[in-house]
């Protein structure tokens, strides 16, 4: 059996940036929850940044992957934003390391958690604004500035899902999806 030793090194350092967060994390660590001596992580990473960047690109990647899963193409613009924000935002709360970077990049402001916490934005906005474009494209939607746009939604959508549970009772997913209509889809005016 072939065992892969830099697979290994990726799930261990995961599971411990998961645990005690980036400023926490040594490479001591990581080889002891890997099982391996600290040099054969230096053969794959030659820093704890290069491991941790490594990590956070797959994290992108699968959070884009769900997002692309949610999309359904015979519903609505809108109802497939609504659906590719929710599925993102539910997986930043499913996995151990998102909840723990943002926890340490609010806490601690940590910078190598901010950058993260930046990059995964940045992603989630990219997504967005692509699914806009092709929209004010297909026709589906009204001329807007794409950048703009994602970046109302999404601040909007983390609104609704984090910042409104800290006084209120927490919105249902349809509730969020009808006020994501009618604040940005229709407006308020009659």
């Amino acid at each position: 059996m072939v065992v892969d030793r830099r697979k290994m090194i990726v799930d261990a350092a995961t599971n411990s940036f998961s645990q005690f967060g980036f400023k926490a994390t040594t490479m001591d660590q990581v080889a002891k929850i890997a099982n391996v001596g600290k040099g054969t992580i230096y053969t794959f990473f030659s820093t704890k940044e290069e491991l941790f960047d490594e990590i956070t690109n797959s994290l992108i990647k699968e959070m884009k992957i769900a997002a692309e899963e949610a999309i359904d193409e015979t519903l609505t613009f809108q109802e497939n934003v609504h659906r590719a924000l929710y599925r993102i935002l539910e997986f930043r709360l499913e996995h151990q390391l998102t909840i723990k970077l943002f926890q340490e990049g609010r806490e601690m402001r940590t910078p190598a958690a901010m950058e993260v916490i930046e990059r995964i934005e940045k992603a989630i906005l990219n997504f967005i604004k692509d699914k806009i474009v092709k929209a004010i494209n297909k026709g589906e939607i009204q001329r807007c500035d794409p950048e703009l746009t994602s970046f109302v939604m999404l601040k909007l959508y983390v609104a609704l899902i984090f910042d409104w549970e800290k006084n209120h009772e927490p919105l249902s997913k349809e509730k969020i999806a009808k006020v994501l209509e009618q604040y940005i889809f229709e407006g308020l005016s009659k």
